[in-house]
């Protein structure tokens, strides 16, 4: 694990607490000045936090986190969150989008008065019923110690002031939070030097505990820890809660399923901003989960998708016009469906009609594509522009799609899964093909083959990997080629900052 350094203006800022081998004070932590190389290796794997006072500009606690990241260490709070505290309209732009929150707050009886003043300490607050709102101000803007003054004007509530607090400052019942919340926020604080030095890197792997059908089962996560620790990766699963602790890890590898206006996006761009290296980057996510983006993209490049064309909301030409060269059964997509959802069939104008007023409500633009229908559909495996596996996935029993969310309960069809020699050269090529207009990250492309036709139906980010089903051929070795693509970006990435 990562060296750990707690950075205090005074040794007596931290008496209320369990002693740490880990603390160091302000002026002995800006008084080393290693040259260059020198402990390079430990340098790039400590992380600092940052519990001084004076953190405005140029004040000893800026110089702390500057001096952090200018040596290759990860700190927190960053110099970056420290530039945008200091400045309203910078806090005001980085907190854009918490009035729904506050409003939400209000309506719950969760902020009396007209006035309120919140501490948070690394995103946890002494109030439950504004936990959402502490964890919402450390995602935005990851500082340690933060005190929020809210006010009520003309029946709104809105964020007045936003500043850093010091550690001294806690009152006696706040220390008891901040001790727990800072061996919440770093496991690492606790743990021994030796613990620390068993591996080189860290991985956070974010995955959502209630989600009904997440990318990776269980078997699936604890493969992928075994196969991360063999490498000398620290393999940690995460939550939408931890966002404010990513800037501890190396990289990120996205196991809940991905979405546009979603956490995950925010936190993979959160990620990418860290430099951290980041599986799915906020660039695939972006690609791969609008259906429209696709179309328009396989087209453009010559590869062979379904044929189909785009519906606009409020056109004005009749429906049978527009469809003209298309026959029915068609297949109505909204842009960001994911496992079979939002996806209809359509077997009339009229319900054409029908079901494309209804999408509407929800999309300013449709796809409406023929239907090929076939027994099961291949999905290729591809990783930094190698196939990892190919399965065929089949369709529900008596239904034409692969999940079935008809009943109370998804069904899903059956599977296999082959050795990418034994899949047709023209499946490959074409998802290979596919995935170079998307970048070098990790896809899901899913293809259908009538005869000799074989079209791209869409490449997916974030694509399932369960244990006994993608991993039918590779078993160990494949979770092991996925750490392996990790552990040589994060050795890039040092490479690029040394």
């Amino acid at each position: 694990m990562c060296p750990l350094r707690i950075v205090v203006d005074r040794p007596e800022d931290w008496r209320p607490y369990y002693p740490s081998e880990d603390l160091v004070t302000a002026d002995d932590f800006l008084a080393q000045d290693r040259q260059h190389r020198s402990g390079e290796e430990q340098d790039r794997t400590t992380h600092v936090i940052n519990l001084c006072g004076e953190l405005d500009y140029l004040g000893t606690g800026y110089y702390v986190s500057l001096l952090a990241q200018a040596r290759g260490q990860r700190v927190l709070p960053a110099v970056e969150t420290l530039n945008a505290l200091g400045r309203k309209a910078l806090v005001d732009l980085q907190l854009d989008g918490l009035v729904p929150l506050l409003g939400d707050l209000a309506r719950r009886g969760s902020l009396p008065g007209d006035q309120l003043t919140l501490r948070v300490l690394f995103g946890e607050c002494r109030e439950p019923a504004l936990a959402p709102l502490a964890r919402r101000l450390f995602e935005r803007l990851p500082c340690p110690l933060l005190e929020a003054r809210l006010v009520r004007r003309h029946q709104v509530w809105r964020l007045a002031r936003l500043k850093p607090l010091r550690l001294r400052d806690l009152a006696r019942e706040e220390q008891d939070l901040f001790a727990t919340a800072l061996n919440r926020h770093s496991r690492k604080v606790w743990r021994t030097p030796k613990a620390r030095r068993r591996y080189r890197f860290d991985l956070a792997v974010l995955i959502d505990p209630q989600e009904a059908l997440p990318p990776s089962n269980r078997g699936a996560l604890k493969a992928f820890i075994r196969a991360g620790r063999k490498l000398g990766i620290d393999v940690s699963l995460i939550t939408r809660k931890d966002a404010g602790r990513l800037a501890e890890f190396d990289g990120l590898f996205l196991r809940e399923t991905t979405a546009l206006d979603h956490h995950t996006y925010r936190m993979a761009r959160r990620a990418e901003h860290e430099g951290l290296v980041v599986i799915d980057a906020p660039r695939d996510i972006l690609r791969c989960t609008n259906k429209v983006y696709l179309h328009a993209l396989l087209r453009a490049r010559g590869v062979p998708a379904p044929r189909g064309i785009l519906l606009k909301r409020g056109d004005r030409r009749p429906l049978d016009e527009q469809i003209a060269n298309l026959g029915f059964p068609l297949v109505l997509k909204i842009p960001d469906g994911a496992f079979s959802r939002g996806i209809v069939k359509v077997e009339s104008i009229q319900q054409l009609e029908h079901e494309a007023e209804r999408l509407f409500a929800t999309s300013a633009l449709l796809l409406l594509q023929e239907w090929l229908p076939t027994e099961y559909d291949w999905r290729i495996g591809v990783l930094d522009g190698q196939v990892l596996f190919a399965s065929r996935y089949y369709m529900a029993r008596g239904h034409w799609q692969i999940y079935d969310h008809s009943g109370a309960r998804v069904k899903s069809g059956g599977f296999t899964t082959h050795a990418p020699d034994e899949v047709p050269a023209a499946v490959i090529k074409a998802a290979l093909k596919a995935t170079r207009l998307i970048g070098d990250g990790f896809y899901g492309v899913d293809l259908k083959q009538a005869g000799e036709r074989v079209v791209v139906i869409e490449v997916n980010d974030n694509p399932n990997v369960d244990a006994g089903i993608e991993d039918a051929v590779l078993g160990r070795a494949l979770y092991e080629r996925i750490m392996r693509v990790f552990l040589a970006r994060m050795e890039a990435r040092v490479g690029e900052r040394t």
